[in-house]
């Protein structure tokens, strides 16, 4: 009934989130876990050799390193698809706005309900903080309409994974292959958040360096079509979210040394949306000559601007 792909990178990690599939997906199912730790190919390619292996008609992409808690989880993700064929993804988190900023699935400067739903106890590796159960269900619904998904956990039809491959030319490695996916998916079908399925997730993410480049070169490929939203957005506010985005961003991409050639290109990529007044870039544009000309102060009193490439 349900094929589950797993990108392993730890047979201890693997061994134990197998037997907590066998144990609680309750319906029959297949794990194709591809062993990923000497090749080391970018999770892209392995999601693609897992969709292709698939003998089932619904596919879970998933990390290792969880535990899910709901039992019989497979006859609720088997019945959400059943029930409405115009679903094609569903997730445990994800987004309701996409930015035309890059960022990823969690908007932090859209200051609506819209930004985030989910249900996941988040566990911390790189932070040190105690778990936490991150609910968010604002409207008290089963089902959530969103843009995105968080990539710890989704699933799919295996014809959808098929059909729209994920981009191991544009994403080599470990990040944004689900916004990547999801935004391809978008335009048909629905892309949902279940709370009916319940999972601890051991790692919270490394938002560093690595996972921004990533996600420029996902905003190269996708700033003609976005932002994009699953909710009413009334007057200036898509424009006040982008420019306090772009703000944010350029301001991180300064303390982290990105050239000002490679923050200018972000900005130049941006300009290619076709769903709103290219003016918010201008804008960026703006904000960005002001701090590199020291017009106006770094935010946390850093004076000294970009450097490198």
């Amino acid at each position: 009934m349900i094929s589950i792909v797993i990108c392993s990178a730890d047979q201890t990690e693997l061994s134990k989130v197998s037997e907590n599939i066998h144990d609680t997906v309750g319906i029959p199912h297949e794990i194709i876990a591809i062993d990923n730790r000497e090749a080391r190919c970018g999770i892209c390619d392995v999601y693609n050799e897992g969709a292709k292996k698939a003998r089932f008609d619904l596919v879970c992409f998933m990390h290792e390193d969880i535990e899910i808690r709901t039992e019989n989880w497979g006859s609720v993700v088997k019945h959400i698809f059943e029930s409405d064929p115009d679903i094609g993804i569903v997730g445990v988190a994800g987004g309701g706005y996409k930015s035309l900023a890059p960022a990823g699935w969690y908007q932090l400067e859209f200051h609506s309900e819209e930004r985030s739903y989910q249900n996941v106890l988040q566990g911390y590796k790189f932070d040190d903080k105690q778990e936490i159960h991150a609910y968010h269900n604002p409207r008290n619904e089963r089902l959530s309409r969103v843009v995105c998904v968080d990539g710890l956990w989704f699933c799919t039809r295996r014809d959808i994974a098929l059909r729209f491959p994920f981009d191991g030319k544009v994403l080599t490695g470990f990040h944004g292959y689900d916004l990547d996916f999801c935004l391809s998916v978008f335009p048909h079908y629905k892309i949902m958040v279940t709370y009916e399925v319940l999972m601890k997730h051991a790692s919270e993410g490394n938002f560093n360096r690595q996972w921004l480049d990533h996600i420029l070169k996902l905003h190269k490929k996708w700033s003609y079509a976005l932002p994009l939203t699953t909710s009413v957005m009334r007057g200036n506010e898509m424009y006040d979210i982008e420019k306090r985005s772009f703000e944010r961003l350029i301001e991180q991409m300064m303390r982290w040394k990105y050239s000002y050639w490679k923050i200018q290109t972000m900005l130049w990529h941006s300009a290619k949306t076709k769903q709103m007044s290219t003016r918010v870039v201008f804008k960026a544009f703006r904000h960005l000559l002001k701090l590199h000309l020291h017009i106006l102060p770094f935010p946390d009193g850093q004076r000294n601007g970009p450097t490198t490439a």
